[in-house]
């Protein structure tokens, strides 16, 4: 929805190019050709922010959303550039259109429909929406992003109207860079990829999916500053075992079962190679929604050889550790002091708590006590070594306990005495009002995070969390959740949204050039976004600052980045910039109008030089008449 190139009014220009090139190159005379003929253009008009002006004709400023300014084009600008009278008399102001956008998304009830409001917003004028986006951001991320982005996917294949990102299936492979060709911007720094096998808690939804990358990059540049151009959404489409969809008239994607194994894992292998090859070694290569089995063996495998990061894992934990600091401002205690009790034993979940060791190491704490405090749960019950079902692959054996093993959450619960229990287990409801009573009863302030998306699949809501705990809770959330009040105060819960770390991660990590992303980059991401929080946060409720500060803090968190990836050695931009927030602020993306009129400057009058007199030169006469001479 909200990131594509600009293809408006180009197609039919380059096809007419190419029928006239080739009759040129025929031999064909010039005057077998029209009159009319259309003049010969064999380039994209706008690529990048970079604009020729010898190469745009004035109607391009109305048709493409990176030139269009709707009614804020001044008389100049309309009469200069031959589009006065296509529009109406009326002259508006960035700031009127801004009003009467807010006007226009507020009159719609049903979130869906704002969403598409929104995009079609954004493919008419593209500084508009963002600077609309960026403003509004508290009410308008849960329309962009998680909650509805959740049901603009399962709608996807009724929504679709036109491209915003690159549908890349395994029907094209051994041609996969042929289709990166095919993007028409040459400046991509950012790609946000997924394959659609596990969308949010909704599970695999195929090709639907792109709903995902294309919200995330949307942020990149409404919280970041990211250029919008440099952003690049792609769907790896290599089917979907979801029957509903496979069945469903409408789907848009590969109608095939999964491909799996080898096959696999080669198409992802020669998908990576065509980025670099497309775009440079550089290319920050974002992994979103892949499913659990696949999430980590891409992180372990493309870590060191990519700059490449997977947000469910490492951003996901970033924000959730950034609350735990949080939180010990209020509970008085340090990490060496809790312990945690993890609902999930998937891609998120392994991914907070490995940030968890690192945080207590960092404070001092041996990795091995680290690793100690930390329990956690699958679906077949508490991970121990001595538990007969269920597997301990990959990562969670770092986790599995020497204990008898027990499946009820709410005994391990009891036995265990957690002092911060977080789900990430997309298991709605799985904090029963027994579970956050027992953890009231164990804890003076219990710390719980409900983590999972949508808000439907919430481990529980926060109005549960503080009726439970006779408001003691110390909550967060993945998904937003009305204010609760009990008493005379009212309590605000605050979202631990991924939208608070990766907007930043990925501004440093580009602006610098970085060449691998390591865990490091996201503890200093879950430090800056904790150190943001102010005391009238923690005590309205919120372990996490206003949405409305989101782009102030995406700042803090590029320059602790950036000067992470000097220090370890990983940037390639040099030299090393002193004044790095300057630096990076300018490189931002500007939301506001620019002048569509050409720049133009005087010159210096010319000193007067007296110049000898002009002789004609006859060309021919000579040779002719030495000709005569020699006859």
């Amino acid at each position: 929805m909200f990131s594509r190139p600009s293809l408006c009014g180009t197609v039919g220009k380059l096809c007419r190019c190419g029928t006239s090139a080739t009759a040129t190159a025929a031999g064909a005379p010039s005057t077998a050709a029209p009159a009319t003929a259309p003049v010969v253009r064999r380039y994209q008009e706008v690529s990048g922010d970079i604009i020729t002006p010898g190469q745009v004709r004035g109607i391009d400023h109305i048709r493409d959303p990176r030139l269009n300014k709707g009614l804020a084009f001044t008389l100049e600008e309309r009469q200069t550039l031959g589009i006065h009278g296509l529009q109406p008399a009326r002259f508006k102001t960035q700031e009127e259109q801004l009003q009467l956008c807010k006007i226009a998304v507020n009159r719609y009830t049903e979130p869906l429909n704002k969403y598409l409001y929104l995009s079609d917003l954004y493919d008419r004028n593209e500084r508009l929406f963002f600077r609309f986006l960026s403003e509004n951001i508290e009410d308008l991320m849960p329309i962009v992003y998680t909650p509805t982005v959740g049901l603009a996917c399962q709608r996807f294949g009724l929504i679709y109207r036109r491209p915003h990102g690159l549908f890349v299936t395994f029907n094209d492979r051994g041609h996969v860079f042929d289709v990166m060709k095919n993007w028409p911007e040459p400046d991509v720094r950012a790609i946000c990829v997924t394959d659609g096998e596990r969308i949010l808690g909704l599970g695999d939804l195929g090709a639907c999916g792109m709903g995902i990358p294309v919200g995330k990059l949307a942020l990149y540049t409404a919280l970041a500053g990211i250029k919008p151009h440099q952003c690049l959404p792609i769907v790896v489409d290599v089917g979907t075992n979801n029957i509903d969809l496979l069945e469903d008239p409408l789907y848009v994607g590969l109608r095939q079962k999964r491909v799996v194994g080898r096959e696999y894992d080669d198409f992802i292998d020669e998908f990576m190679e065509a980025v670099v090859k497309r775009y440079g070694q550089n290319t920050l290569i974002q992994f979103e929604d892949f499913g659990n089995h696949n999430a980590f063996r891409f992180l372990d495998k493309y870590r060191n050889t990519y700059c490449t990061f997977n947000d469910d894992i490492q951003g996901t934990a970033a924000v959730a550790v950034a609350g735990l600091y949080a939180s010990k401002r209020i509970t008085g205690k340090s990490f060496k002091d809790y312990t945690f009790l993890f609902a999930g034993a998937g891609e998120a979940a392994i991914g907070i708590a490995d940030l968890t060791v690192k945080a207590m190491v960092s404070e001092g704490v041996p990795i091995e006590e680290a690793y100690n405090k930390i329990y956690m749960v699958d679906i077949d019950g508490l991970l121990t070594t001595t538990r007969k079902v269920g597997s301990l692959e990959g990562h969670k054996v770092n986790y599995a306990k020497d204990i008898a093993p027990m499946t009820d959450l709410g005994e391990i619960v009891s036995t265990i005495k957690p002092s911060v229990l977080i789900g990430a287990s997309a298991a709605a409801g799985i904090f029963t009002p027994q579970i956050l009573r027992t953890m009231a009863d164990n804890n003076e302030r219990p710390v719980v995070f409900a983590l999972s998306n949508p808000t439907s699949k919430a481990e529980c809501t926060a109005e549960d969390a503080y009726h439970h705990t006779d408001a003691r809770v110390i909550f967060s959330s993945g998904s937003p959740f009305p204010p609760v009040k009990m008493g005379d105060k009212t309590y605000y819960p605050g979202q631990g949204n991924n939208a608070y770390i990766f907007p930043g991660v990925g501004l440093g990590v580009i602006c610098t050039g970085t060449h691998h992303i390591p865990d490091e980059m996201f503890l200093i991401a879950a430090q800056e976004l904790a150190n943001f929080v102010e005391p009238a946060d923690i005590e309205r409720g919120s372990l996490y600052p206003p949405l409305s500060s989101i782009r102030d803090v995406s700042m803090n968190i590029a320059i602790g980045v950036t000067k992470c990836a000097y220090d370890k050695g990983l940037a390639s931009t040099y030299p090393e910039p002193q004044d790095k927030r300057k630096w990076l602020e300018n490189q931002l993306y500007n939301f506001n109008y620019e002048s569509s009129m050409p720049v133009t400057w005087a010159w210096p009058r010319m000193p007067y030089i007296k110049t000898r007199e002009l002789v004609p030169t006859k060309l021919y006469g000579k040779q002719k008449k030495e000709k005569e001479e020699i006859m």
